[in-house]
């Protein structure tokens, strides 16, 4: 019988084609004869697709999906490739929506003892501690520090770095290792219920303000600072994957800086997730062991911005505070060594009020950044000497 329904709707649509082909060899002053001619033409092109959906349907024969109209198992297919705002969630994405908004409605808890911690992910020593010591000077008790380093006995020069190594683990990069160091830093700071904000920074960082000015910024600031933008290009919305689906569609796909600042509401979300960041860790990575490895699909350019799109787009800024310079179009941003870096350079990144649009903060034109990387070490004397001048007045 199904041979035959399809004999039958092959014939159909050979004699709408034959229908078709003679309306167009008609003179062309028949005017009344378009609208038929459309409608013709129409119906043929839809009876294809369906004719071809039927004799070749998209999955296998193992597939619980046959043919055009299966039972659930088609249905839950197609749903996973409609938006989330029109196909039906699954009851993971529910209970993950839950919670994220049950924590959002957690009012802000700031004190005279809220306190912001500064994340620091290297590889070994801070070869900027002398700065930084520098910048927390005569601010104890508003301030946390919390390392993650990838080599042991690492040494301190400075009393405010002495002892704040946290359990720590490999971090490669472009792989979920990178998240997950920056998943063990967040936990072992909101331990402490004083921080309230949270400053992911690498060994390469400099402060570019002072801290009662960076604390100000942050701690009255209605949104975390969290970048995320649609790449689309192949290495943005290129590097997604349908594994990721129905949960992470190519249209929820974003890209960002992974150098973050966050409330700590943002920062409990994202320790409380676990759906969204199973996807990104099974499927985003370099390994070749990975589905989809060879897409170059780096989770600490992907993971976060997605997941902050999806869940609060309205509480973040979509744009990071930490300045870097990609005006090179490299694998990796440019390193500022000594003889670059000058009172004028430095005045003009820590001023600076515009990317592609100015930068706002509680809806007032503010500087756009608070820190900086890349520098190399080779830069930390002239950057300890230029630090009370090109931090002493902002904008």
């Amino acid at each position: 019988m199904r041979i035959k329904r399809e004999k039958g709707s092959v014939k159909a649509w050979l004699v709408s084609m034959s229908k078709a082909q003679k309306y167009m060899q008609r003179p062309r002053h028949h005017q009344s004869l378009k609208k038929p001619l459309c409608v013709v033409l129409t119906v043929s092109v839809i009876s294809m697709l369906l004719i071809c959906t039927h004799l070749f349907p998209r999955y296998g024969k193992n597939s619980s999906c046959h043919g055009l109209y299966s039972s659930r198992g088609c249905d839950s297919a197609l749903s996973a490739l409609l938006p989330a705002h029109i196909r039906k969630l699954t009851i993971k994405e529910i209970a993950a929506r839950a919670v994220v908004r049950d924590i959002l409605r957690t009012p802000s808890s700031l004190t005279q003892n809220s306190k912001i911690a500064f994340l620091f992910l290297t590889h070994g020593t801070l070869p900027f501690e002398k700065l930084w010591d520098e910048f927390f000077k005569g601010h104890e008790g508003k301030f946390s520090i919390y390392i993650h380093t990838s080599k042991e006995g690492t040494v301190h020069i400075s009393r405010h770095f002495y002892d704040r190594e946290i359990h720590s683990d490999e971090a490669t990069w472009g792989r979920t290792s990178m998240v997950d160091a920056e998943k063990r830093l967040l936990v072992s700071a909101l331990e402490d219920p004083d921080n309230q904000h949270f400053v992911l920074l690498s060994e390469s960082c400099i402060p570019l303000h002072t801290f009662d000015y960076t604390y100000r910024y942050l701690l009255n600031s209605n949104v975390s600072f969290i970048e995320s933008f649609v790449d689309p290009g192949p290495h943005g919305t290129g590097r997604h994957m349908e594994h990721m689906l129905p949960e992470v569609t190519k249209e929820d796909f974003r890209k960002g800086a992974q150098w973050f600042t966050m409330k700590r509401q943002h920062a409990v979300i994202m320790m409380a997730d676990s759906l969204y960041y199973s996807k990104f860790r099974k499927y985003c990575g370099l390994s070749k062991s990975a589905i989809g490895g060879d897409k170059n699909c780096t989770a600490d350019e992907h993971y976060m911005p997605t997941f902050f799109s999806k869940m609060d787009p309205m509480g973040i800024s979509n744009w990071s505070v930490t300045y870097v310079d990609w005006s090179k179009r490299r694998r990796h941003p440019k390193t500022f060594r000594a003889h670059e870096i000058s009172l004028e350079f430095l005045k003009s990144v820590s001023h600076g009020d515009e990317l592609h649009w100015p930068c706002t903060w509680n809806g007032i034109t503010r500087p756009c950044y608070l820190f900086a990387r890349k520098f190399h070490p080779d830069g930390l004397d002239t950057l300890v000497s230029l630090f009370p001048n090109y931090t002493s007045t902002v904008v």
